[in-house]
């Protein structure tokens, strides 16, 4: 696997599959370098990391996604580290992410050191979880 910033030559992977993002949006976070693309030996795409800064200043990964035939290969644990050791190259101190509470994901980032900050409730929605992470 190869992580790498996403490019314009991105957009259309990203545009159809990432549907947490507004249209609008994805071509400045791809401008911002706040989008890592995960590709494969062919140099074919299969999955991404978006972020973005909550507070305007703590590294916030909005969105990791793996597909299907690559998951559980700790192709997402990799994905995770890379992103972390960028940050903390850019200088940062604490990383943040969150996942609902009726998913799988929760235990993923906790065994990768997260820890549970928090919780957010919208109406409909189930909890959202707030982790943690100091670099």
């Amino acid at each position: 696997m190869r992580i790498t910033v996403a490019t314009e030559l991105d957009y259309d992977y990203i545009r159809d599959r990432d549907h947490h993002i507004l249209e609008d949006l994805i071509l400045p976070k791809i401008k911002g370098n706040e989008i890592y693309m995960l590709k494969n030996e062919e140099e074919t795409s299969f999955g991404w990391i978006r972020y973005g800064y909550f507070w305007d200043n703590t590294p916030f990964m909005n969105m990791i996604w793996v597909d299907e035939p690559f998951r559980g290969k700790g192709v997402g644990k990799q994905a995770v580290l890379f992103w972390e050791d960028e940050m903390k190259q850019k200088g940062f101190k604490l990383v943040m992410t969150s996942t609902l509470a009726n998913e799988e994901a929760q235990h993923f980032y906790r065994k990768l050191g997260y820890r549970d900050a928090g919780c957010l409730m919208l109406a409909n929605e189930p909890l959202e979880i707030m982790f943690t992470k100091i670099l």
